[in-house]
């Protein structure tokens, strides 16, 4: 039930007074916390990951924020018209006119009310016209670890039902014309009352368009809408990662008989790479050291996404040791700097030796003592002093 979930301000950790971009950080900064790229295998992580984002989906549009404090987790139940608004009623229930009357009896109603912007003016006596907006659709794409952290354009085709180029749109055959639906008036719906509630339904007559088309369009039957292909380019920003959205408007469905197309949402999947892991605008990668390097100390290369960069090594230097490259990350948006790039070094031994070379590396290993190993030093001490208690116990 809707009601079973959590508030969507608590979800977030946010005040319902939170403006638009309190909202944006409190979101970014749990999603980069329990996104399922973080948390691979954890279920717990990846239910709070869906559930933030369910919520960042409602509270970061302006008119869904406004449904939901007004109605809370209902006016997107089952009944409610989707996210869109409330369209088909709840359960039956002609919500506009019950709501009407409960706030009309503490002052609240009257024209020119929130209701009025939610249901088209119903209490003026105008008919209330059914959207003709085409569906949003959803286009998965996958790009290299390259395009994600630097940006990238990338052509992208897919099929879509776009408008009808005989009629216009209009689903009439050229030459005839659209007439408003006599059922309902052009409302797309039929009402019937029973009692103090109204029971409100999609007109059978004209499909709850509020039109009738006599003589149909040959080419895309009455529809108003043929299948096709669209191709356009789309500009990816610097930064995104897998689940990220783009929303490209009005390049969704076209809209029914001449109403607005609908919105792309591509969604991004980026390729894992080779060397390179992300976590939020950090970069890291492992890099190999020669022994001579490790041992004496010196300079290496050091691949970042920006180019090479110069690291310096101490000499002593083992493997497992972590170094900061400070600016080396990827560019975070609206001025907020760069990430770091962290670089975990190992020492490389050495395969393929020479004659001579083995000889040089036997000899350099005959002068060395206690002092030059001291790691080495120390696990033989622990192990000692294991072994020592272990025979004071009498095992």
């Amino acid at each position: 039930m809707a009601d079973a979930k959590r508030d969507y301000y608590e979800v977030l950790g946010v005040s319902r007074d939170a403006s638009a971009d309190d909202i944006k950080k409190a979101y970014r900064k749990l999603a980069v916390k329990f996104h399922p790229d973080k948390n691979p295998g954890d279920k717990d992580a990846e239910e709070k990951f869906k559930e933030i984002s369910e919520a960042y989906e409602i509270l970061s549009d302006a008119q869904k924020r406004q449904q939901y404090d007004q109605f809370g987790h209902r006016a997107f139940g089952p009944g409610s018209g989707g996210m869109g608004g409330f369209g088909g009623g709840f359960g039956g229930i002609d919500l506009e006119e019950a709501l009407r009357t409960f706030m009309g009896a503490f002052g609240g109603g009257g024209g020119g009310s929130i209701f009025d912007d939610f249901f088209g003016g119903g209490g003026g006596g105008r008919p209330r016209q059914a959207s003709n907006r085409g569906a949003d659709l959803r286009f998965d794409l996958e790009i290299d670890f390259e395009e994600a952290v630097l940006g990238s354009q990338r052509d992208i085709s897919y099929p879509v039902l776009h408008e009808c180029g005989t009629c216009k749109g209009s689903g009439a055959k050229p030459g005839s014309s659209v007439d408003t639906c006599k059922m309902c008036g052009g409302s797309g719906v039929v009402t019937t009352s029973n009692g103090f509630f109204h029971m409100r339904q999609p007109c059978r007559q004209c499909g709850g368009s509020g039109q009738v088309v006599a003589k149909p369009c040959r080419d895309c039957g009455g529809n108003g809408r043929v299948k096709g292909q669209t191709k356009l380019t789309l500009k990816i920003p610097p930064g995104v990662e897998t689940g990220s959205r783009l929303r490209v408007g009005g390049k969704g469905e076209g809209g029914m008989r001449g109403g607005p197309a609908g919105d792309l949402y591509v969604v991004l999947h980026v390729r894992p790479h080779e060397i390179f892991q992300r976590r939020d605008v950090d970069i890291y990668c492992e890099v190999p050291i020669p022994v001579d390097v490790a041992a004496l100390g010196g300079e290496v290369e050091v691949p970042t996404i920006h180019g090479y960069a110069k690291l310096k090594i101490p000499a002593g230097t083992n493997s497992g040791k972590v170094f900061r490259l400070r600016g080396k990350g990827i560019t975070a948006g609206r001025g907020y700097g760069s990430g770091d790039q962290h670089v975990q070094v190992f020492v490389e031994v050495p395969t393929h030796l020479s004659g001579s070379q083995k000889r040089d590396l036997k000899a350099l290993g005959g002068t060395l003592s206690e002092s030059n190993h001291p790691q080495t030093k120390r696990f033989r001490k622990a192990a000692d002093e294991f072994f020592e208690r272990k025979k004071a116990m009498g095992k």
